[in-house]
C-alpha cells in the first residue's frame, strides 16, 4: 500500500529498535515510536533501567535487550536475538558521547573507541536490519547525532571528529537504500536535559571552579530559544521521520537546538 493511502503517522505493524533506550532521549524516542503505534525493543546495556523504562511505553508487544556498545560483537549478539523475533522497519541509532576534552590532548584510544561505538555499531547494525527493510520495501535509520556536525563544539574534540563521520556515513547510506523505501536521517540535539549534559556540566564546572547550575544557564543564555531542551522534544523529531509522512525526506542533518547552530 502506498504511504499516501495510509495515517501519515501511523507505525502500526512497525517493529522498532531503540538503541541507548533506558534513559533519555533514547527512551524519548521510544515512548513516542510506542505511542504511534509501533512495537519497540528497548536495547541498552542496564537490565534493570530497561525494564523500569519498558513500563513506561504505552501499547503492547514491546520488548528489552541487553548489550554493552562499547563491545560491538555484544551489539551484534543482541541484535540477532532481536531480529530471530522478526524483521526490523525502524531503527534508532543512539549511544552516549565520549568523555570531552581538548582535541590537543585527545588520545588515540579515545578515538578508536568512540569510532567503535558510534560508527562501527551503526553500521553493523544497520545491514543487520537492511534486509527485512528490503523484504518489507520500507524503513526508518535516524542517527542521534550532534550540532557538532555543522559547527563543531568547544572542548568535544573526539566527539565532533566522530560525530562528523557518523553524519557522512549516514548520508552514504541515504543515497544507497531510498530506493528500497528506506529513509536515512540525522537528527542532531543541541543541549538537552539528558544524564550526559549533567556529567558534562559538572565537568565544566569543577574546570572553572563554579557550579554546574551556572554552566547550565550559561548554555541555556546561549540558546536564541533561552533554555536547554527536554528529552521528548527531541523524541517527536525522531519519532516524525520515522513514520509514513516523512518518506520522501532522506539524508538530512535536522537540528533541534532551540535555534543555538549559527549555520545554515
Amino acid at each position: 500500500m502506498s504511504e499516501q493511502h495510509v495515517l501519515p503517522l501511523d507505525l502500526s505493524g512497525k517493529r522498532a529498535l531503540v538503541c541507548g533506550a533506558s534513559q533519555g532521549i533514547g527512551l524519548a524516542a521510544a515512548q513516542q515510536l510506542a505511542g504511534l503505534g509501533a512495537q519497540v525493543t528497548l536495547l541498552a546495556r542496564n537490565l534493570e533501567r530497561l525494564q523500569a523504562a519498558l513500563a513506561t511505553l504505552p501499547g503492547e508487544g514491546h520488548a528489552v535487550a541487553v548489550a554493552d556498545f562499547q563491545d560491538p560483537a555484544d551489539v551484534m549478539r543482541a541484535t540477532a536475538e532481536v531480529l530471530a523475533a522478526g524483521d526490523v522497519h525502524i531503527l534508532v541509532n543512539n549511544s552516549g558521547g565520549p568523555a570531552g576534552g581538548p582535541i590537543t590532548e585527545a588520545q588515540e584510544d579515545a578515538f578508536l573507541a568512540t569510532f567503535n561505538q558510534h560508527l562501527i555499531n551503526n553500521q553493523n547494525l544497520a545491514k543487520a536490519v537492511l534486509p527485512g527493510m528490503q523484504r518489507a520495501g520500507w524503513g526508518r535509520i535516524v542517527n542521534v547525532i550532534s550540532t557538532s556536525v555543522k559547527a563543531p563544539l568547544a572542548g568535544l574534540g573526539v566527539s565532533n571528529t566522530i560525530r562528523g563521520a557518523v553524519a557522512n556515513w549516514a548520508k552514504t547510506w541515504a543515497t544507497e537504500v531510498a530506493i528500497h523505501g528506506i529513509t536515512v536521517n540525522n537528527v542532531l540535539p543541541g543541549a538537552t536535559h539528558t544524564a550526559r549534559l549533567t556529567s558534562l556540566a559538572e565537568a565544566k564546572a569543577k574546570a572553572a571552579g563554579t557550579t554546574p547550575e551556572a554552566v547550565l544557564a550559561g548554555m541555556a543564555a546561549k540558546v536564541p530559544a533561552g533554555r536547554v531542551g527536554q528529552p521528548e522534544e527531541i523524541g517527536h523529531a525522531i519519532a516524525f521521520l520515522c513514520s509514513p509522512a516523512a518518506g520522501y525526506i532522506s539524508g538530512i542533518n535536522l537540528p533541534v537546538d532551540g535555534g543555538r547552530t549559527p549555520s545554515l
